[in-house]
């Protein structure tokens, strides 16, 4: 099912495309470069876990914290144990955090530098588009 924002608005006559390809070396190359459907599948899941803004605040977190126990997640995030712990389970699923255990305590960090950098990039982008409305 399609949301709105994937459906384009109707071109008028004068702007729709007579020509269907316009540059077919450059079609041919984009679609080779193209990931595959799985791939694509893996990233919009990834993305898809970055939308909720509760598993963001977690994930905030351990790129601020580093490692932290569930509890002190939650006390950071101004979340309860509970929620915490169904967002880490999820991001752990998908690879986006990872857990150590020490006895009974669970200790969870972001997975990988790939995933700061995201998180890194993402925050100089919505900063940048602040600075810009300032101007």
């Amino acid at each position: 099912m399609s949301s709105q924002s994937d459906v384009a608005p109707p071109l008028a006559e004068a702007e729709a495309c007579v020509v269907r390809v316009v540059d077919p070396a450059k079609v041919a190359d984009v679609t080779a470069a193209l990931p595959g459907a799985e791939t694509i599948t893996e990233l919009a899941q990834v993305f898809g876990l970055l939308s909720d803004p509760g598993r963001l605040r977690v994930i905030t977190a351990l790129l601020e914290g580093g490692e932290m126990c569930v509890c002190d997640i939650a006390a950071s995030c101004g979340h309860s144990e509970s929620a915490v712990s169904h967002a880490l389970r999820l991001l752990r699923a998908n690879r986006v955090v990872r857990v150590r255990r020490a006895g009974r305590m669970a200790y969870y960090r972001l997975d990988d530098s790939h995933v700061r950098m995201l998180l890194d990039l993402a925050l100089a982008h919505v900063g940048h588009g602040r600075e810009g409305e300032r101007s």
